[in-house]
């Protein structure tokens, strides 16, 4: 059985706190195979992270939470930035071109600074044959999100649409990572990209943070981690 969390932000991003070494040490501590770093529209920490996976023991998949024009996405198997506010199609539609494959993170939430697809956007483009091949997920559980109720609107689209459904924690702090995680049969990367594809995919969730938790441990973590990000150190 692996565990993989593929939702994880590190200090590349804007609004993450913790270095790419320590979200290695973190998901090597709690039993994470595979790991996805997924800074907004920045690919340095999910490269400097497939630097230093071996020595960790931990598989690490390349990726980025790209903004669309109509939402976020999350992008795998890519190594470089896709240019932002692209309609959603055609950011998929460029991910697959890369080689890659799409998970549509935290559907329908709302909240500060959430830019969600909608169930209108990802059904509209899941019509195309080209996106549906690469659009192969949505993030119904997002341990996190301060919108709870938008976990359940996710599996109901999901449902409907016939698509797997993933769970993530997007962390932005190290403790944060694996509060919710996807588990497969299999430990590596290439088991993990089968079952996503079949669908052969399960939800592994930890006992749910507060949002008051949520909230004043990103604030301190981040603020701990200002002259970090600020300076520019090595990551």
């Amino acid at each position: 059985m692996g565990l993989a969390d593929l939702h994880i932000h590190t200090i590349y991003s804007y609004d993450g706190t913790a270095s790419v070494p320590a979200v290695l040490t973190r998901a090597k501590q709690i039993g994470l195979d595979v790991i996805a770093i997924t800074d907004h529209d920045e690919v340095a920490g999910s490269l400097r992270a497939l630097e230093l996976a071996s020595a960790y023991g931990v598989e690490v998949i390349p990726g980025i939470e790209v903004t669309t024009a109509e939402g976020e996405l999350l992008a795998f198997n890519v190594t470089e930035k896709i240019e932002r506010n692209l309609p959603l199609v055609e950011t998929i539609l460029k991910v697959s071109d890369l080689g890659g494959f799409c998970i549509a993170p935290h559907p329908m939430a709302n909240g500060i600074g959430m830019r969600s697809l909608s169930a209108y956007s990802i059904s509209k483009a899941l019509h195309k044959p080209a996106v549906a091949r690469s659009l192969i997920a949505l993030e119904t559980y997002n341990a996190t999100i301060l919108d709870r109720t938008s976990n359940f609107y996710a599996g109901i689209l999901a449902d409907w649409l016939d698509i797997p459904q993933s769970a993530s924690s997007d962390a932005h702090i190290v403790d944060a990572i694996g509060l919710g995680a996807t588990e497969f049969d299999g430990q590596t990367v290439q088991d993990l990209q089968t079952a996503l594809q079949n669908g052969n995919i399960r939800h592994r969730k930890q006992k749910e943070w507060s949002s008051v938790r949520i909230l004043g441990s990103w604030a301190a973590s981040y603020i701990g981690s200002a002259i970090t990000r600020w300076s520019g150190a090595t990551r």
